[in-house]
């Protein structure tokens, strides 16, 4: 799937801490009613045959609604859902070879917390980066900090779309206006949300104008 840097805006990241007796398929349908602009299925504990079924289940929803749809870290679940690609961090497969692996067309994002790292992940050819932390966050425990600096320092480096995350809420998100990014990455701010679909609304609507700031 082609994405544009619209399609960044408010890029949810899936987090089963807060299902509540739902699933996380209906979670991520209220989001996508509500506005998200991306979904990245997150999973840390599962199973790979049940991450796979999620990630079907969930792909499929995506496509549904438009809007695309990677796996965090796990290439092999994304070739085999047929995801529209993939999200490493710097730890995680190197962007060539993951490229290598996933073949063109599908979408590379990679983490990034320094100028020289967004830089090379650049020109590795990913696609887009998300930058964070740059607020602190419990949904990460060995998040790095990004100051609004540094965040302001790599979009203004690169030419791909920069995300930020890290922490952020609909109250923060004044705090990121002209640094540049092309959109925010949350969990918590929609998920944790007792009403997810009318989080991911407040959560565009504030961000729309950051981001076109």
């Amino acid at each position: 799937m082609n994405c544009d840097r619209k399609s960044f805006l408010l890029y949810a990241v899936t987090d089963r801490a807060w299902l509540g007796g739902e699933t996380l398929a209906s979670q991520v349908k209220q989001a996508l009613e509500g506005g998200a602009t991306f979904v990245q299925l997150r999973e840390k504990t599962l199973d790979e045959a049940s991450f796979l079924r999620e990630a079907v289940e969930i792909g499929a929803l995506c496509r549904e609604y438009h809007v695309p749809f990677v796996i965090n870290d796990n290439v092999d679940i994304a070739i085999a859902s047929g995801a529209d690609g993939v999200h490493v961090g710097q730890q995680d497969m190197e962007v060539s070879r993951v490229r290598e692996k996933l073949g063109p067309g599908r979408i590379i994002g990679v983490s990034a917390q320094t100028k020289q790292q967004a830089i090379l992940a650049q020109e590795q050819g990913a696609d887009y980066l998300g930058v964070g932390a740059v607020f602190p966050t419990g949904s990460k425990a060995d998040a790095q900090d990004v100051s609004l600096d540094t965040l302001r320092e790599i979009c203004q480096a690169v030419q791909i779309p920069v995300v930020a995350i890290g922490g952020i809420t609909k109250e923060r998100i004044c705090l990121l206006s002209g640094s540049g990014i092309s959109g925010i990455a949350v969990i918590s701010a929609i998920f944790a949300s007792p009403d997810i679909r009318q989080a991911a609304r407040e959560l565009r609507e504030s961000v729309q104008a950051v981001a076109e700031a």
